[in-house]
């Protein structure tokens, strides 16, 4: 188990008083949508709403956390990755980054980044580790990308290898180019051998755009869904994984019925 943080205590009971309720919150939507609880009337409304437009949002939060798992438990087993580094982490679910890694490899840290104070309200969740392991939870920014690696490495070893992960987070960034450059920044801080995990929502139907404009319309912190060729281009410079960026259910898909047409679009790059 990872160390007891008397200041996650302290900074939970602050926090929830500051939770606001009476506006859709996106880590809340998206638990709704994949089927989690901890979410809000509110978030709730939002989500029945967008599903009324566009349907498909559905299969996008269900098979992006899919992803998600098989893309971790390929680096752990496969690749030999035993450090991951996870941003944007959301509210807690099954199969946590954490969980996935260590099942595959006991010895797996992870650190787990994430600004949002709803998150860090339910961050005692994240905290649980093998013996062999360690988990640590960053309450940071992506925009200090920086800061994040020097916090970061105080649980990673950044001379060695590490998996950057960053799912259905960057467009929160409106402007492609700072996108980029966030993602740049928080690779160049890595060792060769790192890899890098992306995930998000596409422009490739109109429902997805349709359901896109009508969130941002809620009063929720806007999300910009973006072309195949903008989530290609966070991966410059690496060397891609087969199949290269895909839609999240065609990335090494382990079951054959489970590739579903969504608009999501994932690769896993590796640094020279």
């Amino acid at each position: 188990m990872s160390d007891h943080d008397p200041q996650l205590d302290s900074a939970t009971t602050d926090i929830r008083t500051r939770i606001d309720t009476s506006t859709p919150h996106s880590a809340r939507f998206w638990n709704y949508f994949v089927g989690g609880k901890d979410n809000y009337e509110k978030d709730r409304e939002l989500g029945d709403h967008i599903k009324q437009i566009f349907p498909g949002l559905v299969d996008v939060a269900r098979t992006s956390r899919l992803f998600l798992g098989r893309a971790v438990r390929h680096l752990a087993a496969e690749q030999g990755v035993r450090q991951f580094l996870d941003i944007g982490t959301g509210l807690p679910t099954a199969d946590n980054t954490h969980e996935v890694a260590q099942r595959a490899a006991a010895d797996s840290r992870i650190v787990y980044v994430d600004n949002d104070p709803l998150v860090l309200a339910h961050a005692r969740a994240l905290l649980t580790s093998t013996p062999e392991g360690h988990t640590a939870y960053i309450d940071a920014d992506l925009y200090k990308p920086e800061a994040i690696l020097a916090e970061a490495g105080r649980t990673l070893d950044l001379s060695q290898p590490v998996a950057l992960i960053i799912l259905n987070t960057l467009g929160h960034v409106a402007d492609h180019a700072q996108a980029r450059d966030l993602v740049a920044r928080l690779m160049s801080g890595l060792a060769s051998g790192s890899y890098l995990v992306i995930s998000d929502s596409t422009t490739t139907s109109e429902g997805m755009i349709a359901a896109s404009n009508e969130y941002n319309k809620s009063g929720a912190i806007p999300y910009y869904v973006r072309s195949v060729a903008e989530i290609a281009a966070f991966f410059d410079g690496l060397e891609l994984l087969e199949p290269g960026v895909s839609q999240v259910t065609r990335w090494r898909p382990e079951d054959a019925g489970e590739t579903t047409e969504v608009d999501a679009y994932g690769a896993v790059g590796r640094k020279p």
